[in-house]
């Protein structure tokens, strides 16, 4: 029984209540005589949690009616919880209770955060899709755990555009990710090398930008291709799927359309939208490598009515309840094309702009002020500070703790996800066994000492960091099994941080949080996740003579 092997840690956990003198007491038991009881406004979780629990231990886990059974499962809502609409209590001490099994929620979130942990208290074996043994009873620890998050955005980014993922797996993610107590999914929907959401009224967008003749194979140093086509979208139902998939589980969506930068897909496919007066944008196709492209949008009222049509179709799609944050991206723009553009130019003295940054910056307000009118936030990546940002606007700190500094003690909200800790495509250590290595080494440890809230913020500046986010670039993650490798084991060390109070970073109990892992481990191997092992990587998962990008030392603190 795992009750000392919980992920992230909770914030309090008390043993049975007891003489102690007295032996210690038996635990309780799944049967197939247990029931489960749904209070009201907990009824939704019922099918997740027989979903989940009831298919790993074969139990039915039938309804107990209205009053509930003494041998069973009970949900229920308590507001009085502490710790916010998250928050919950998980008990099975029945010298306490009159039920094997109550666990409270603040919240619906709460009660669904709470069966996470319960999950845990069976062992590995009840994150399998299909019980190992027929007939087993399950015991259940005697404890009683109350807990509730740090962060209110504890958040991973998937970026689907540089490799499709299908659908499947992304819903795969939303679980993976809802059994880390994550609660934010950052969907990166459009970039230079595909756009993957369909948008009705503007076809070509997934009849030509969703697909690539090639795809360069390692980084963009590499001389080595993989000749395939490469492609894939999202209709419109299946993002409706997904967002409903991601609801069940109170996990909110971050939908990102990409900005004035990152755009060649589209350009690709409605050329009209780039600097025609620069460059032949009808000879563009979508982008086949990687890094930081020149093709970036023209700043015209035609490309403002274009992305306003397609925000509307992606509203629609993502409804506010689920996305109150609609992300545009805004990183890595250059500037060139517009430095020589007679358009661009002539907008710049039009609107009496300092020069391109400012022009960036006129765009970013525009669609703040769009998406504000229909009540929606914008939040982009720190470079939306430069040129001057909108009032209402939050920023995504990537490039390092300066701008989420910066943008906090501005009076914006900031998730911090600053890439020298959380950019969980950069390699887990050195040495050339690590397939495609990228960036500075991020170890398991590394990750478990990342302190989202940097100790110079003031208590007000403090208050605007909304939570922490980590993010996933595919550039060289060609498949679903790939994507696991990187992002796994870290993600369940970076999920501690965001949810667990825990001390300063030098003070954490990493040795403590390694033998927790063990049994962490044996769960990830149950749902099938192809993580990078302790000791290194398999043979299958490396990549022999795929260049990467490796950078020695150790990350700059800035």
């Amino acid at each position: 029984m795992d009750i000392d092997h919980l992920i992230p840690a909770p914030s309090t956990i008390r043993p049975p209540t007891a003489d102690q003198n007295a032996p210690t007491p038996d635990p309780n038991r799944l049967t197939a005589a247990t029931t489960l009881h749904t209070a009201p406004g907990t009824e939704p979780l019922a099918p997740l949690l027989r979903g989940t629990i009831g298919a790993a231990t074969g139990l039915a886990l039938p309804d107990a009616g209205d009053a509930g059974d003494a041998g069973g499962i009970v949900l229920r809502l308590d507001p009085g919880i502490p710790g916010g609409p998250e928050a919950y209590r998980l008990s099975t001490d029945r010298s306490v209770q009159d039920v094997a099994v109550l666990i409270e929620g603040a919240t619906p979130a709460g009660v669904f955060r709470g069966i996470q942990t319960f999950r845990q208290l069976l062992g590995p074996e009840a994150f399998r899709r299909a019980p190992l043994r027929g007939g087993q009873d399950w015991p259940v620890p005697r404890v009683t755990i109350e807990d509730s998050p740090r962060f209110g955005w504890r958040g991973l980014m998937l970026d689907v555009s540089r490799h499709f993922m299908p659908k499947d797996g992304v819903l795969r993610y939303l679980d993976l990710i809802a059994a880390h107590k994550l609660n934010v999914f950052h969907f990166h929907l459009t970039d230079d090398q595909g756009w993957r959401i369909e948008i009705k009224r503007y076809p070509r967008l997934t009849d030509v930008g969703a697909w690539r003749s090639r795809t360069k194979w390692g980084h963009r140093a590499s001389p080595l291709w993989d000749e395939k086509p490469h492609g894939g979208y999202y209709t419109q139902d299946d993002i409706r799927e997904i967002v409903a998939y991601a609801a069940e589980r109170h996990i909110r969506v971050v939908p990102e359309i990409d900005i004035p930068g990152h755009s060649q897909a589209a350009i690709a496919a409605y050329p009209e939208l780039g600097n025609t007066d620069v460059i032949d944008t009808a000879s563009l196709s979508v982008w086949d490598t990687w890094g930081v492209n020149p093709n970036v949008l023209a700043p015209t009222d035609n490309t403002l009515r274009f992305y306003e049509g397609v925000l509307e179709e992606v509203l629609d799609l993502f409804p506010e309840d689920v996305s109150p944050f609609i992300h545009i991206g805004g990183d890595e723009c250059p500037k060139e094309q517009w430095q020589k553009s007679d358009v661009a130019q002539e907008r710049i003295r039009e609107l009496g702009l300092a020069g391109e940054n400012e022009l960036q910056s006129w765009i970013i307000r525009h669609f703040d002020t769009w998406l504000s009118a229909r009540g929606r936030r914008l939040i982009g990546w720190d470079e939306i500070l430069e040129g001057g940002l909108a009032p209402g606007a939050a920023v995504s700190s990537w490039r390092g703790y300066g701008a989420g500094i910066a943008a906090a003690e501005a009076g914006h909200d900031v998730v911090m996800c600053p890439e020298q800790y959380v950019y969980l495509d950069h390699r887990q250590a050195g040495g050339a066994q690590e397939p495609v290595p990228i960036g500075f080494v991020r170890t398991l440890e590394d990750v478990y000492r990342f302190e989202p809230v940097p100790p110079r913020l003031g208590p007000e500046a403090a208050a605007h960091v909304l939570g922490t986010q980590a993010n996933v670039w595919t550039e060289v993650m060609e498949n679903q099994s790939r994507v696991d490798y990187q992002v796994f084991p870290r993600l369940a060390a970076f999920a501690e941080v965001a949810w667990s109070e825990l001390p300063a970073p030098a003070e954490r109990d990493f040795a403590d949080f390694e033998r927790r892992m063990s049994a962490h481990y044996k769960r990830l191997d149950a749902l099938g996740v192809d993580y990078r092992p302790p000791t290194g990587p398999l043979p299958w998962q490396q990549r022999p003579g795929v260049v990467g990008r490796p950078i020695e030392g150790a990350p700059p603190n800035r």
